[in-house]
């Protein structure tokens, strides 16, 4: 058996635990008992399904409005490329990341299918976008993690670009830096700082195998108030 401190040697033992035993609202508890009271995005911000769940390293991504698809007369190149450098960033993901976007305003979508086929070919963990998704059906068949506003047709070709990725951003005014780790369910996203992960999902195993005992104590008949006063959870 590991030692407390050792409960994972890598992000894949890791972040399978999480998808087993944790939740983020769980998480969220134990990174405001830290300090960290800003962690989580917007509660707009929603799986596609109910059964979504996302855990990966963030790769940011800095999405900018635009008014045209081509400038003609911009100083700068990515202006004249179709979806700035969206492809060159999409094709940057590394297993286990998480395309994580924001910069932008909710006038159309951030994440598609076909993003979606790609994402999933590279190993990502899934997309968070500050804004809207499409092509609905197909990412709910491809069963990729998928988290925005909701689906929204409009595309971003004449109306956003991608004009940065793999740097820090920030997302509904939480800061989100390369390799925090991104975890999302239904009740919400929670952005874990990179500096906060060890000490906040160590304590949030403990925590939940400790709620299954408390759990275990009400299903037998004990009081809410002996079993705080027991065990210090609720």
């Amino acid at each position: 058996m590991k030692a407390v401190n050792q409960l994972w040697n890598s992000d894949e033992e890791l972040f399978g635990i999480a998808r087993k035993e944790l939740f983020t609202a769980l998480v969220g508890d134990v990174l405001d008992k830290m300090g960290y009271l800003h962690q989580f995005l917007s509660p707009k911000v929603k799986p596609l399904a109910s059964h979504m769940v996302v855990i990966g390293r963030a790769m940011p991504v800095l999405e900018a409005d635009v008014f045209a698809e081509k400038a003609g007369s911009a100083h700068t190149p990515v202006m004249d490329k179709p979806f700035g450098i969206m492809f060159e960033a999409l094709d940057s993901l590394k297993p286990g990341e998480v395309y994580i976007c924001s910069g932008s305003s909710p006038r159309y979508a951030l994440w598609g299918g076909l993003m979606s086929t790609r994402a999933m070919k590279l190993k990502a963990a899934g997309a968070v976008v500050d804004g809207y998704s499409r092509d609905t059906p197909e990412i709910l068949r491809l069963d990729f993690p998928t988290f925005s506003y909701g689906g929204y047709a409009q595309d971003q070709g004449p109306r956003g670009k991608v004009i940065d990725y793999g740097l820090p951003i920030e997302f509904n005014g939480i800061r989100v830096c390369p390799g925090d780790i991104v975890f999302g369910d239904v009740d919400g996203v929670v952005i874990v700082p990179k500096e906060a992960e060890r000490e906040a999902f160590r304590l949030a195993i403990e925590k939940a195998r400790g709620e299954q005992l408390v759990k275990k104590a009400l299903q037998e008949g004990m009081s809410t108030v002996d079993a705080f006063a027991k065990f210090g959870i609720m």
